[in-house]
């Protein structure tokens, strides 16, 4: 029997979670541990469940790992920092100054174990000579609240930093680097997960300029003095990078328990990109032409879709990507009584609230107080505070991006 809609959403979003779990899909990427000099070091919000999934194969470690605030895991021998995230701290700065202090010296015959995962970029902190924290802090937050893609802010990020855009892999050499990383951006490209600090990048400063001057955002002068190490340089040589989690295997997972439970799926992609309301209404005319064609007795049918959707922060509310997806979704279905959706940060944080995102039903308008004027103050997850249709995870410990479940129930 099909559980009711809601528990059927969240069943969807759990198992995509679970599947990227790095304690269970971790170990069979990691090779022997290494009999010589072996040092293990990462950043990201994933990036503890890591070093712990790392231990439970090699037993206590040697190095240095840091994670967003409240996502610290237990390890024997391998130190967890957390920071600040997505806007970072001078605890980051720290931390990273110690990482690189540890890569100092390595020789030929080290090993470095480097663990990757979304959130690296505000994490993994140094800030180009001649840049204070505090503009690097200004230049991160304009960029989150442009609206800009990923790839854009990235691309910024990499020629404001020392230890991003290949960076933190050339401190390394000439000690081997394995990079083990977790996906949370459309496409999977490493150069852009976690800013690729183990990967080599070939854009340049000129492009970070055209990107800052497309969103008017000042240009910080240390952009004429970016580090970043281009592919092909001999330090990037006795380094290599696997993505062995993405968004594509924990949405296939979706795809399956959702066919398992009696219902037709549509995989509308892993890479979605685009503004969260535009892509709620695309969506909407989607899952309302889909209903209209459903004759009672149809098997329901699911949209399921990744990537990374962006907000233009325009008003002062509390929302975040997935929150003001779902609302925008809502709207434009306008109480459509066959549809229900979800849409989650896996990573548990959507935005900068401690919620991953939210539940909508045919009801969810008539719930609340006026949420078109919610939707123009960008006040997604107060809205859905108010209601209770906020998805509260908790920390998830992995990251594999955005995740979107549209449910289209027969009539009847």
């Amino acid at each position: 029997m099909r559980p009711p809609p809601a528990v059927l959403l969240r069943q969807l979003f759990d198992r995509a979670v679970e599947v990227a779990d790095p304690m269970r899909s971790l170990a069979s990427f990691l090779p022997a541990k290494p009999k010589g000099g072996t040092l293990v070091i990462g950043a990201g919000k994933a990036s503890a469940r890591m070093a712990e999934a790392v231990e439970a194969v090699w037993g206590p470690c040697e190095g240095l790992v840091i994670t967003r605030y409240g996502y610290a895991r237990p390890c024997r021998g391998i130190e967890i920092v957390e920071a600040a995230h997505p806007v970072p701290d001078q605890s980051g700065v720290d931390a990273t100054a110690r990482m690189l202090r540890l890569l100092e010296d390595l020789t030929e015959d080290d090993f470095v174990l480097a663990l990757i995962s979304g959130g690296a970029s505000a994490l993994l902190c140094a800030p180009a000579e001649g840049l204070g924290l505090a503009e690097k802090q200004a230049v991160n937050a304009a960029l989150l609240a442009s609206g800009a893609p990923i790839s854009a802010m990235n691309t910024v990020r990499k020629h404001l930093s020392r230890v991003k855009g290949g960076q933190l892999a050339a401190a390394a050499y000439p000690a081997r680097m394995l990079a083990l990383m977790i996906s949370d951006v459309p496409g999977d490209d490493p150069a852009f997960i976690g800013s690729g600090p183990t990967v080599g990048d070939a854009t340049t400063p000129a492009d970070a300029e055209a990107i800052l001057d497309r969103w008017n955002i000042p240009v910080p002068a240390a952009l004429s003095r970016s580090g970043v190490i281009a592919p092909g340089d001999p330090r990037l040589s006795r380094t290599e990078n696997i993505i062995y989690a993405a968004p594509a295997q924990s949405l296939a997972a979706a795809a399956a328990l959702a066919e398992a439970s009696g219902c037709e799926v549509r995989l509308l992609g892993d890479r979605l990109e685009g503004e969260a309301r535009d892509v709620a209404r695309d969506q909407a005319a989607m899952a309302a032409a889909i209903a209209a064609g459903l004759k009672p007795g149809a098997k329901p049918v699911v949209l399921l879709s990744g990537g990374e959707l962006t907000v233009t922060r325009k008003g002062d509310g509390i929302g975040g990507p997935n929150a003001e997806f779902c609302l925008a979704l809502a709207i434009a279905l306008d109480g459509h009584p066959q549809v229900h959706a979800l849409a989650c940060d896996t990573d548990g944080v959507d935005g900068a609230a401690e919620v991953a995102g939210a539940l909508i039903d045919p009801d969810t308008l008539h719930k609340g107080p006026d949420a078109a004027e919610a939707l123009a103050r960008n006040d997604a997850h107060s809205y859905f505070g108010r209601i209770g249709g906020q998805v509260v995870t908790g920390p998830t410990l992995t990251n594999v991006n955005d995740f979107r479940a549209v449910l289209i129930l027969p009539p009847g």
